[in-house]
């Protein structure tokens, strides 16, 4: 008898522990009911939408009439189209922010907390068009509040349990620390892709690729463009970091991570359209929104979008695309494989602030560099602080490949 109490002892507490598993990832359901206070917040966010709705709808009448009355030529149409593309996904922004309100009201959080992710996109590009027609301005504070508000919410929202993310996590730190013993740390292992499309894995690329993509640039500059002339390359106000190959990267890994088997010709062709539109959009954005250029592809092969890339930067694109997919990337899953499971999350977040506050001083130094050589005052802090410290000829020795060009931009008043 105590020989069979025994053998039954392991199954026994095997399906207490699959019991005790089942409990912990079962929502209750009064945790599934949003508090009174959660409602009334929806009820103020509807009140709220539908105002600026109405401002909204007034503000699209104003835009009309100001097309109607020749504004375009006054402005620009490049100014005119950003204002519109400001306004339209403002108003599909407030849309998102009206139906997430009715679905908070009808109980349905997770249909609320899907909805996010699209305002999410809004308030990304809407601070984008504000940031080429006004600026680094307090304007871009209030997207700034605005996505943490959301990001807070959905976490809210979210419908995992306190003690579901705590077990998960658990689990996920021992899965963690298994795959990094068995040499799979960071791959797909469902097959479609090769690589986790997760923030760890992404952010280093692009940490590590923008290091790559500065040194490339650098020696490709002094060896070939330039014989035994050193031009700093870099993109940012510290470190040797050129974002436009961290993001080329990025982009490569997400639109090609399910290709890795596929035929090399697929790989670079589509590479070279991915990194040629990339290319093309960074330099309106630079030119539209600090007058700045950077490179300038006019008269060369298949030169497009007004000299913003051309069919040899195409064709690097696609050549580095395939270097990536086929060669690198293995190559740099096991570098970030290298930095121990304990230590992922912690390095990893303050890496990621450091990097954030380099790109912020980076455009506001940019933004400061473009006011003081249209003569504009400097009457703020930031401008002072900026000016003191990084004046035009830090400015100029920095950034030696980029030249600025006020009357290129389309930012209005």
């Amino acid at each position: 008898m105590s020989d069979r109490s025994a053998s039954d002892k392991g199954p026994a507490q095997r399906r207490a522990q699959e019991r005790w598993y089942r409990r912990l990832l079962t929502t209750p359901e009064s945790e599934k009911k949003l508090p009174v206070g959660v409602k009334v917040f929806a009820v103020l966010l509807l009140v709220a939408g539908a105002f600026g709705l109405a401002a909204l709808v007034d503000a699209v009448v104003d835009a009309v009439h100001m097309y109607q009355g020749g504004a375009v030529k006054q402005l620009g149409i490049s100014t005119f189209v950003v204002a519109w593309v400001r306004l339209v996904v403002l108003l599909l922004g407030d849309f998102a922010f009206i139906f997430m309100a009715i679905q908070l009201l009808r109980g349905k959080r997770n249909v609320a907390a899907l909805v996010i992710y699209g305002i999410y996109v809004a308030v990304i590009v809407g601070a984008l068009c504000s940031l080429m027609l006004y600026g680094v301005s307090l304007r871009l504070v209030v997207y700034g509040v605005l996505l943490a508000v959301l990001i807070a919410f959905q976490l809210y929202l979210d419908p995992q349990l306190r003690e579901e993310r705590r077990l998960q996590r658990m689990l996920r730190d021992n899965e963690l620390r298994h795959e990094q013993e068995d040499g799979t740390l960071g791959r797909d292992l469902s097959g479609k892709g090769y690589i986790k499309l997760d923030f760890f894995n992404l952010f280093w690329i692009f940490v590590i690729c923008s290091i790559l993509g500065d040194a490339i640039e650098s020696v490709f500059h002094v060896v070939v463009v330039d014989p035994g002339h050193w031009q700093d390359r870099a993109g940012l106000l510290f470190g040797p970091f050129s974002p436009i190959y961290g993001c080329g990267a990025v982009l490569m890994t997400l639109f090609l991570n399910r290709l890795y088997k596929r035929n090399i010709v697929l790989v670079f062709l589509l590479s070279a359209v991915i990194g040629g539109l990339f290319e093309a959009f960074v330099s309106y954005f630079m030119q539209y929104a600090f007058g700045a250029v950077a490179w300038d592809y006019t008269g060369q092969f298949l030169s497009l979008f007004g000299g913003r890339t051309c069919g040899l930067a195409m064709a690097a694109w696609g050549l580095l695309g395939v270097v990536w997919l086929k060669l690198l990337l293995p190559l740099m899953l096991w570098l970030i494989d290298k930095i121990p499971w304990q230590w992922r999350y912690s390095l990893t977040t303050v890496a990621a602030l450091l990097m954030a506050t380099d790109c912020v001083m980076s455009l506001q130094a940019l933004d400061c560099w473009y006011e003081r050589l249209t003569n504009d005052p400097i009457n703020t802090p930031i401008k002072d602080f900026y000016a003191h410290y990084f004046d035009n000829d830090w400015m100029a020795d920095r950034f030696q490949s980029m030249s600025i060009h006020p009357d290129s931009a389309v930012r209005g008043g």
